[in-house]
């Protein structure tokens, strides 16, 4: 049964699931995969997002942060502290989880204007650069189902894929701007993107242009750190 658990959690490690995507993609029968599914949930290492759809669970990312495992948080604090100073932006670190995208770590301006995202906050995937790429290299079906009511197209998402970052300019709020790049786990897989944001007046309306090459770098330095942590 535990080898069961484990396949549920596995297939959910690529993104929301209803329970029809989650017999599909373990081959359990549908009774079994749904009483896993709930006993799972109950114990918090799986939830369910606004569509009812099966994710992660919170658990999880305790669990992690507990055992000292998740070496991508103890590696964004000093990235992001560089960035921020290299760019004079705040600078984040989201991950996905569901229908929204959290912020799990952060290194903010010490003074001045600032476009303040907390460690914790939990934004929308309908907007935003980040948004943006934590969707852009989804699966076909996924990524149709994301932009569905999505200040962004498919088009734009397209731009993404190809240049590998993103702007934002008051897509998600009025004023503000961001630029973001993918951090890549085991196989490729975009699980993070590094983010800097920051007022339009500050950080310009083509964001991209003076900030993306830092980002991208520290969003692979971070990919770096994963692969390394994969081989050893």
């Amino acid at each position: 049964m535990l080898d069961k658990a484990a396949c549920v959690l596995n297939a959910l490690e690529s993104g929301p699931a209803t329970l029809a995507q989650l017999v599909a993609a373990t081959g359990l029968a549908r009774p079994t995969a749904h009483r896993l599914a709930v006993a799972l949930e109950h114990h918090r290492l799986v939830a369910r997002d606004l569509q009812g759809r099966f994710v992660l669970g919170p658990r999880l990312a305790e669990l992690s942060t507990a055992a000292g495992e998740d070496r991508l948080l103890v590696a964004a604090g000093p990235v992001l502290a560089a960035l921020r100073d290299h760019s004079g932006e705040s600078a984040q670190l989201f991950r996905r989880q569901g229908d929204q995208r959290i912020c799990v770590a952060a290194a903010e301006r010490p003074m001045g204007l600032r476009d303040s995202i907390p460690v914790g906050a939990v934004l929308p995937m309908l907007a935003g650069s980040a948004a943006q790429v934590l969707l852009a290299w989804e699966e076909p079906d996924r990524l149709h189902r994301g932009l569905q009511g999505a200040k962004f197209t498919a088009t734009q998402l397209a731009a993404v894929r190809r240049h590998g970052w993103s702007q934002s300019v008051s897509e998600r709020e009025a004023g503000a701007a961001s630029v973001s790049a993918p951090v890549r786990g085991p196989g490729g897989r975009v699980v993070a993107a590094v983010s800097i944001s920051g007022p339009i007046e500050r950080i310009s309306k083509q964001p991209g242009r003076i900030h993306a090459a830092a980002v991208v770098a520290a969003a692979n330095r971070l990919t770096e750190v994963l692969r390394r942590t994969e081989e050893g």
